[in-house]
């Protein structure tokens, strides 16, 4: 991840907004299919196609083709140009602080429930998401949590991963079911392990706070004396919810050993206390995402932060003279191409 993430760096588009006229050539390709298939039918209803190319016996049955797929390569050139690739060429060691943030995010099943909507862990990925873009500048990883925790992204400043890797969040990922808030408060202490100072580090808990280890608060407390802040973020309401299930192809419920639905609420007692013993502060996810996340923010700047040295490009340059070049280039030969038919042609115009 960390040669992704130097590369990033290295290269770049000056103007990246122009890329987005490349959403426009699949849609030239399928006017150009349509218009040749027009062609050809309105050909086929002026003659029969033998008689077609004796009126026509110089017409190409090719060329159209070649020179439409000449032009839309040189646009695709032409518009790489426009928006500047460019590439390091100096890099300079710069200065600046931050703070570590581990951002541990539940998808265990009774994430599924429905009691906000569209569902308890789409606006949890969503809140994460918008966290992260709040938090660029500091350090982020992420841990996954259900039955157990584990550590689905290192702490780094990779923070487009950060969001793939949000956007990909479900209880399929998880190897068994629960939610283990000890466990995945433990792996964030034995991530945070590398670093001897007791500042600078926060946790980010975003949970519904149904603990079923028991663990969370001692391990809470031994995070607190780590010197890790720990937020907790409750997810749902406190109202009993069912859990959605796609069971056999079938969507039904969650149901228990008799055949009841399994209920499911917000444990907002549990979050409180982990959030008082780990030194930090308890947020609801319904006063507004955008809210939370930047009291989260605020909460999290007033850390001592820690000085980091890093490498960064402070110099590029730039090739867009290349791809002008070649998607001009490309325009020219297309121009040069006639519409006549080459002498390797067969004289049917509808090949």
């Amino acid at each position: 991840m960390s040669i992704v993430f130097y590369i990033r760096n290295m290269f770049r588009f000056e103007h990246p907004s122009y890329l987005y006229v490349f959403a426009l050539l699949p849609l030239l390709a399928v006017v150009f299919w349509f218009f040749w298939r027009w062609r050809k039918q309105a050909i086929g209803r002026f003659a029969e196609p033998h008689l077609a190319s004796l009126l026509m016996p110089e017409a190409s049955r090719w060329k159209h083709r070649l020179k439409f797929g000449l032009a839309l390569l040189a646009m695709a050139f032409l518009i790489v140009g426009m928006a500047n690739p460019q590439w390091g060429s100096k890099r300079e060691k710069v200065k600046r602080k931050s703070v570590d943030v581990l951002i541990a995010l539940d998808i265990s099943n009774s994430m599924y429930a429905q009691d906000i909507p569209p569902s308890r862990l789409e606006r949890a990925k969503k809140f994460a998401e918008n966290l992260v873009e709040k938090l660029k500048g500091e350090r982020i990883g992420l841990v996954y949590f259900a039955g157990s925790a584990y550590l689905q992204m290192p702490i780094t400043t990779d923070y487009a991963a950060a969001e793939l890797f949000l956007r990909s969040a479900s209880p399929e990922l998880a190897a068994s079911q629960g939610t283990a808030i000890g466990d995945a408060i433990g792996v964030a202490r034995r991530a945070f392990q590398t670093d001897e100072s007791k500042s600078h580090k926060a946790l980010v808990i975003i949970t519904d706070g149904e603990d079923h280890d028991g663990e969370a608060i001692a391990q809470a407390e031994k995070a607190k004396e780590e010197g890790i802040i720990q937020f907790t973020v409750g997810v749902g309401t406190a109202k009993d919810s069912p859990i959605p299930m796609n069971i056999g192809g079938r969507e039904d419920y969650k149901r228990d050993e008799t055949g009841q639905p399994v209920l499911t609420k917000l444990n907002e007692e549990v979050l409180k206390e982990l959030a008082g013993k780990g030194g930090g502060t308890y947020f609801h996810i319904n006063n507004g995402d955008a809210a939370v996340a930047e009291a989260l923010q605020t909460r999290i700047d007033q850390l001592e932060k820690q000085e980091l040295e890093v490498r960064a490009f402070s110099s590029y340059n730039s090739y867009f003279q290349y791809f002008i070049f070649i998607g001009l280039a490309l325009l020219v030969v297309e121009w040069l191409i006639s519409w006549r038919k080459h002498k390797l042609e067969e004289r049917d115009i509808f090949g």
